[in-house]
């Protein structure tokens, strides 16, 4: 990527395939698994998750089902975590044994493996990670994108509007309104020290 028009086209194109990440009304046949990379699920075995799953698609010839890992979506104690898309079910402390039943029984048949979903703290059984008591009270700034992008694919991260504050700064904003944004914001520590010395 050299200009500008170049990651507007892969934020454009990308941002169409990635579609049901965030459109749970897509229309697609097209089934996202979506298991958490974070360090916590990670030292739980999700990267064998990932592996089963894509062995069990494999071997059954299933090839509208994307398995991608993706950041962590903040509920360590709850991890591995494992989501589907569009239905957004959300299945919690995953093994890389359940592998197999989550593609025979949700991606095959079409049913909640209700076995792996995940209990709020009252006892009652969530379907979506946004349900839980935890998540109903925030508001994700600088995370939204953990738990829906690969944190490892850079196009994933442009096509979610990676990249667009540094494309206002050098192109829509002169040196004294971006020191004035900054100054305004509050910001402190070396990355404002930087701009200043600049």
């Amino acid at each position: 990527m050299k200009t500008l028009e170049e990651i507007r086209k892969i934020r454009e194109e990308k941002r169409k395939e990635l579609d049901l990440r965030v459109n749970l009304q897509a229309g697609t046949t097209e089934k996202h698994i979506l298991v958490c990379h974070g360090t916590g699920c990670t030292s739980s075995k999700s990267e064998d998750i990932i592996i089963n799953l894509r062995k069990t698609l494999e071997e059954k010839g299933i090839e509208n089902v994307r398995v991608i890992q993706t950041g962590c979506f903040g509920l360590c104690a709850k991890g591995p975590i494992v989501i589907v898309r569009p239905e957004n079910i959300f299945y919690s402390n995953v093994r890389p044994d359940d592998a197999e039943e989550i593609i025979n029984t949700h991606i095959v048949e079409g049913k909640i493996v209700e076995r792996l979903l995940c209990r709020d703290i009252d006892g009652k059984l969530i379907e979506k990670l946004n349900d839980l008591s935890f998540y109903k009270k925030q508001m994700r700034i600088a995370l939204k994108n953990c738990g829906t992008i690969d944190p490892e694919n850079i196009d994933e991260y442009i096509a979610f509007d990676g990249y667009k504050a540094l494309e206002k700064v050098l192109f829509n904003m002169s040196q004294d309104e971006v020191i004035n944004e900054i100054t305004e914001s509050g910001l402190r520590g070396r990355r404002r020290c930087w701009i200043f010395n600049r």
